[in-house]
């Protein structure tokens, strides 16, 4: 059967759409109405509008409650993820994320970059009785928290300036550019974020950052270390920070980056 017979055989005019408000939404970050949805791919809004309200109700779009704008969700890359083995960076990194559990006597955990914060996508408890870790799921700070900065210090311009766009509009506030630019260089200039956690004592965050094969900063893998006052941590923050900073680069080598 030739092609074109072939491709009028098996048209699927919903699923034509749906895939076509993903491509459009994938080049407009700063989202979109459904009638300008509508109007730039030709279609009526009768047409997309069911097609928008099922996907967002399935969690593949997110609309803004306070302009109606519809954005792509991170589901989508999660999806993407979990369909992609060779490309999946949580099957890349929990193998190292153990080795790095139990080598540290510490906790760590995965971020990526979601809508205006970051999420906790995979993370690795230390083996022993006592410890710190962030559940799956969690959504952190990406202005504030150590992983979301050295996500951003790593980030290009353009991504910034988006998440920045985002966290404004979630939250109502205006986003010190200056300090942001200045805490970036910073990182960049270190290689890593380390601090003192901002809502536990005894806690030192301590984060690199994890690349593609794009060359894309991808995530931030982050240890919460833990100092035990009897001095008992299997090493020193040094040390951990010395094995994390080695562990991302083992991840990044398994995602296809090449420096």
């Amino acid at each position: 059967m030739p092609r074109s017979e072939l491709k009028r055989a098996y048209a699927a005019p919903a699923v034509e759409k749906t895939f076509e408000v993903l491509e459009y939404l994938a080049t407009h970050p700063k989202g979109a109405l459904v009638s300008e949805i509508a109007a730039d791919l030709g279609r009526t809004v009768g047409e997309l509008f069911r097609i928008i309200v099922v996907m967002e109700n399935l969690g593949y779009l997110r609309k803004s409650q306070t302009t109606d704008r519809y954005t792509v969700s991170y589901k989508l890359l999660d999806v993407a993820f979990r369909a992609t083995p060779s490309q999946d960076l949580v099957r890349a990194a929990l193998p190292e994320m153990q080795g790095l559990a139990l080598e540290t006597g510490q906790s760590c955990h995965l971020v990526v970059p979601a809508t205006g914060h970051g999420m906790v996508v995979a993370r690795e408890e230390q083996p022993g009785t006592r410890g710190f870790s962030l559940k799956v799921g969690t959504i952190v700070d990406i202005l504030k928290s150590c992983s979301g900065q050295v996500i951003l210090a790593y980030s290009n311009q353009a991504r910034v300036d988006r998440i920045v766009r985002e966290v404004e509009e979630e939250r109502h506030v205006t986003v010190d550019r200056e300090w942001l630019a200045e805490r970036r260089e910073a990182i960049r200039l270190a290689g890593f974020d380390s601090r003192p956690s901002p809502i536990t004592y005894g806690v030192t965050d301590i984060s690199f950052p994890i690349f593609g094969f794009d060359k894309d900063v991808v995530a931030a893998l982050t240890i919460p270390f833990l100092s035990l006052i009897d001095g008992s941590q299997k090493v020193e923050m040094d040390a951990a920070r010395d094995m994390l900073c080695r562990t991302t680069e083992r991840i990044s080598d398994r995602l296809g980056y090449q420096p």
